[in-house]
C-alpha cells in the first residue's frame, strides 16, 4: 500500500512541475497563481502545499529537478562518442532535443537565466556550470587529439559554444514560424568545427559516430 502511495505522490509532484512550466511560461512567473497552476495539474489548490511552500518554490524545484533529468542525459549523450568532435556534436543534439521536447520549460529556463532578479539562482549557476564542465572537457580533449587548436583559450571557446547555442534557442523561441529546432544541431556543430577545428584533422572527424 506505502509503494502505491509514494508512486502515486511521484506521479503529482511532477504533474505539477509540468503544470507550473506551462502557467509559467505562457502566464510569466510573477503573473501567475498556485491555483491557475493548480487546476492545470488537475489537483486541488491544497495539495499543492503537500509538495511546495509557495510558488516560489515550485519554481526552484522545477529547475532541481529538470537539471538532474537533463544533464543525465546530456551525459549519456557525450558518452557514447569516443573522439571530442564526436562528444561535441552528441551534446548539441542532447541540448536541442530536449529544450525542443519541453518548450514549456525551454521558455522558462530562457526567461529564468536572462532575468536580473532570478529566483532560481543557486540552481541555474548549477546547471550552467554542469554545462561548462562538459564543454570544457570535451575542448580539453579535443586538443589533446589535435582535432581542436591548442592556441584558444578554453574559457573563449565555451562562450563561443555556449553563445551560440543560446542564440539559436531563442530565436526558435519566439520565431512565428513552427521550425525544427534540432535541424539546426548540425549547421552549428559545422560551424564551430570550422571555428575552433584544426583544418588538417577536423574534416576527417566531421562523420557522425
Amino acid at each position: 500500500m506505502s509503494q502505491f502511495i509514494n508512486k502515486e505522490r511521484n506521479d503529482k509532484y511532477r504533474r505539477i512541475l509540468e503544470a507550473a512550466a506551462k502557467v509559467f511560461a505562457s502566464q510569466g512567473f510573477h503573473q501567475s497563481t498556485v491555483a491557475q497552476i493548480a487546476k492545470e495539474a488537475g489537483v486541488a489548490d491544497g495539495t499543492i502545499y503537500l509538495y511546495f511552500k509557495n510558488k516560489d518554490d515550485i519554481l526552484v524545484q522545477f529547475f532541481s529537478h529538470r537539471t538532474k533529468q537533463v544533464f543525465d542525459r546530456f551525459q549519456a549523450g557525450v558518452d557514447r562518442a569516443n573522439s571530442s568532435l564526436g562528444k561535441l556534436r552528441n551534446l548539441i543534439h542532447s541540448h536541442l532535443t530536449e529544450f525542443q521536447r519541453d518548450r514549456d520549460g525551454a521558455i522558462l529556463y530562457q526567461v529564468e537565466t536572462h532575468s536580473n532578479n532570478r529566483l532560481a539562482e543557486a540552481q541555474i549557476k548549477e546547471m550552467s556550470k554542469m554545462y561548462r564542465d562538459i564543454i570544457t572537457e570535451i575542448v580539453e580533449h579535443g586538443q589533446q587529439e589535435g582535432t581542436i587548436r591548442k592556441d584558444l583559450y578554453v574559457g573563449l571557446v565555451k562562450r563561443f559554444i555556449i553563445g551560440a547555442v543560446d542564440e539559436v534557442i531563442n530565436t526558435w523561441i519566439h520565431s512565428d514560424e513552427d521550425y525544427d529546432l534540432v535541424s539546426m544541431a548540425d549547421p552549428l556543430v559545422e560551424l564551430f568545427i570550422r571555428g575552433i577545428g584544426s583544418p588538417d584533422k577536423a574534416n576527417d572527424n566531421l562523420v557522425s559516430e
